[in-house]
């Protein structure tokens, strides 16, 4: 019987996880990311996102995720200008010319929300919408009303570009 409790008694704090001292390489859940995401260590500032429709130029600021990241290695060359249809009265979307990585989830989009759909679409919204996407990043400081109105009915040409680094005082 005292061999029977001595199992169940180290059974029972190797599954609540006081059974000892965990391995020097192995992370606790809170020190590991999300699939296609970076831990806070790893984290690097992700670049503005400059996007140029006709004459008006917008930032956005990029998520921190493994196709943002993708992006701007896509873009570190030179920039992208990506034809656009408008699709359902709340986006434009265009092709991207290549495959990123995904990290699809349920996304409710908002005016200025940049998604990357089917790995290889680039979409701009300027409405709202619900579904199973990959965030790319959002614009900064644009309106519906705004940016609907920059975007206009029809087809339109979108140019990709990272801005230039800021120069650090130090």
């Amino acid at each position: 019987m005292k061999k029977f409790l001595c199992i169940l008694t180290v059974s029972a704090a190797i599954l609540s996880g006081s059974g000892g001292a965990r391995p020097a390489d192995s992370a606790s859940p809170a020190e590991v990311s999300p699939p296609g995401e970076t831990s806070r260590a790893e984290a690097t500032e992700m670049p503005k996102l400059v996007i140029a429709i006709g004459n008006a130029r917008f930032t956005a600021t990029l998520a921190d995720n493994s196709s943002a990241r993708a992006l701007v290695e896509l873009l570190s060359a030179q920039p992208l200008t990506i034809q656009m249809r408008d699709y359902g009265g709340f986006e434009k979307v265009g092709p991207l010319g290549r495959n990123l990585p995904t990290t699809d989830e349920q996304i409710s989009t908002t005016a200025g929300d940049l998604i990357l759909y089917q790995g290889n679409r680039f979409v701009i919204y300027y409405s709202a919408n619900s579904w199973t996407f990959t965030r790319l990043g959002r614009m900064d400081g644009v309106t519906a009303d705004g940016l609907k109105k920059t975007l206009g009915d029809g087809d339109v040409a979108v140019t990709l570009s990272l801005a230039a680094p800021v120069a650090r005082a130090d």
